[in-house]
């Protein structure tokens, strides 16, 4: 069973998947802390705050509603009521769920995965799940990088608002082992020029990719 925050369909606007089509399905739970999380609503979770699968298909905005359903019931709402066939496997952090099975289900049914997490959680997908860490250092959950995620990852992308998030990155690329074809990629935290300059510079220095948030600059979910 997964507890569901949210399903819904839309433009990836971040990392290598960048303006694919996309089923973004945003699990409930999540005890990493980020201070500029723009999720925290997936927090919690309040056994007060569940409803149905229906209430959460139709939400509109965000909120702290959530819902238990089946791997079954995810795949069967991908197949019949989206036409994206790229699904993005979200939070709070996803990784806390066992993701293999609905992540194998989803592609033999001719879906692509991906997953999004913090690298503080071992990974358990199909080998063919495209895995994206965005490393969270010195958070308040107090949680710290697992090596087998830095491992499987594909994609590292590390939010940056300072030079110390660089160095951040830095210590953690020697400190852990990593796919020798990984990419790495820098994304401001905000839209702010400074952040954005400094992301810019390191990856010309570093041959890295830039992530910008797309879908914020475009004002769409």
């Amino acid at each position: 069973m997964l507890k569901v925050n949210e399903v819904f369909e839309t433009i990836q606007g971040e990392g290598v998947y960048t303006g694919v089509p996309s089923i973004f399905l945003r699990l409930q739970g999540c005890p990493v802390g980020c201070a500029w999380c723009d999720t925290k609503h997936t927090w919690e979770i309040d056994l007060e705050q569940q409803t149905s699968f229906e209430t959460v298909k139709q939400k509109q905005t965000d909120g702290e509603q959530w819902c238990q359903v089946t791997e079954e019931e995810v795949v069967k709402v991908c197949k019949s009521q989206y036409m994206a066939r790229h699904v993005v496997i979200t939070g709070g952090e996803p990784c806390m769920y066992d993701l293999s099975q609905l992540t194998e289900t989803l592609e033999s049914e001719g879906f692509s995965c991906q997953i999004e997490t913090s690298g503080t959680f071992e990974v358990k997908a199909s080998e063919k799940t495209w895995v994206t860490v965005s490393p969270k250092v010195g958070m308040k959950g107090g949680l710290t990088m697992k090596a087998q995620a830095m491992l499987r990852a594909n994609e590292i992308k590390h939010p940056v608002g300072t030079q110390k998030d660089i160095d951040n990155l830095n210590d953690l690329l020697s400190s852990f082992t990593t796919q020798e074809n990984i990419v790495v990629a820098l994304q401001p935290i905000s839209q702010k020029q400074r952040a954005t300059q400094l992301c810019i510079d390191t990856c010309i220095q570093n041959n890295w990719r830039l992530s910008i948030q797309t879908h914020k600059y475009l004002s769409i979910a």
